[in-house]
């Protein structure tokens, strides 16, 4: 038997913190589990939080993001572990190691049906569902605006009330966020009425084509509102391929599917350091999201 077949594999298995240096890496891991997002994706979702790496003899086989929001939330995601590597406890370490990171903010994510045993057993509780929705654009659908409204593009003047907006209709605070999202999105564009903003929407460069979110709007007959702004964003990717993530029960998703987004997938929404019962409707009654950031920041 020769030398190499009895020398023991070494194994130096350890975490740190999560740095600009592992965009790659982690863009590796996550195309390795069949997840869309390209590097600029990545660095987005670093730029506005924090996280941590499993790195194995200079290997990073393991990632985990969180992001913090005003003085008592958070949300965390992108937890991945290398499918060569699952099995090992990997992942709950980086979720401790996040958890311990956020301490006792109300912290959300959004599971799959892989991971949600082990986020319960961290103290996470299902209160609510989220549902990609997805396709190429053929055409886009005739929304015809409640009477009195007009759509128009977003100025520099409205981001103090985007802000508010964006903050009710998810229960984030968003005053870091959105001015972030605001530089790197497509465009944005307003729903006004007499001087007044009834909803928005962004629409930015992800994963295979565009994603349309956030979206938020007052709540009208038929959400009419928010089939405008889907609508919209829709006409200008005629083609393209377009996401969007739409809370549970928001009241568009029998629509969506009729103007080529497709349900693909669906998620639990889960709660830490708060009843669940608490968090499992809207947050706001004025203000519904009828499309997110993204799962991991919500």
């Amino acid at each position: 038997m020769s030398e190499s077949a009895v020398t023991p594999e070494l194994h130096d298995l350890h975490y740190r913190r999560f740095s600009t240096d592992d965009i790659d890496a982690a863009h590796g891991l996550s195309a390795a589990v069949r997840w869309p997002h390209r590097p600029d994706d990545w660095r987005f979702a670093f730029d506005a939080g924090a996280g941590f790496v499993a790195e194995e003899n200079g290997v990073v086989i393991g990632t985990a993001l969180c992001w913090k929001f005003g003085v008592d939330r958070a949300t965390l995601g992108m937890v991945i572990v290398s499918p060569d590597q699952q099995g090992r406890g990997i992942g709950r370490k980086l979720m401790e190691l996040v958890l311990e990171e956020l301490g006792d903010r109300v912290t959300f994510l959004h599971a799959t049906p892989a991971g949600q045993p082990l986020y319960e057993k961290l103290g996470f509780a299902a209160c609510g569902a989220l549902t990609q929705h997805q396709g190429n654009v053929e055409q886009a659908p005739a929304v015809t605006l409640p009477q009195g409204e007009t759509l128009r593009e977003i100025t520099p003047a409205d981001l103090p009330v985007l802000i508010e907006l964006a903050s009710r209709g998810c229960g984030l605070d968003r005053s870091i966020t959105l001015p972030a999202l605001l530089e790197v999105a497509q465009g944005g564009v307003v729903l006004e009425c007499d001087g007044e903003i009834t909803g928005f929407a962004l629409a930015r460069r992800f994963g295979r084509g565009y994603a349309i979110g956030p979206l938020v709007a007052a709540p009208s007959p038929d959400h009419v509102r928010a089939k405008a702004l889907v609508s919209h964003w829709l006409a200008q990717h005629v083609g393209d391929f377009v996401r969007l993530d739409l809370p549970g029960d928001a009241g568009i998703e029998t629509w969506l599917p009729t103007v080529g987004l497709l349900p693909v997938d669906s998620v639990v929404k889960m709660v830490r350091n708060a009843s669940a019962a608490e968090h499992s409707g809207t947050p706001d009654a004025a203000w519904r999201a009828y499309g997110i950031i993204n799962q991991a920041m919500a």
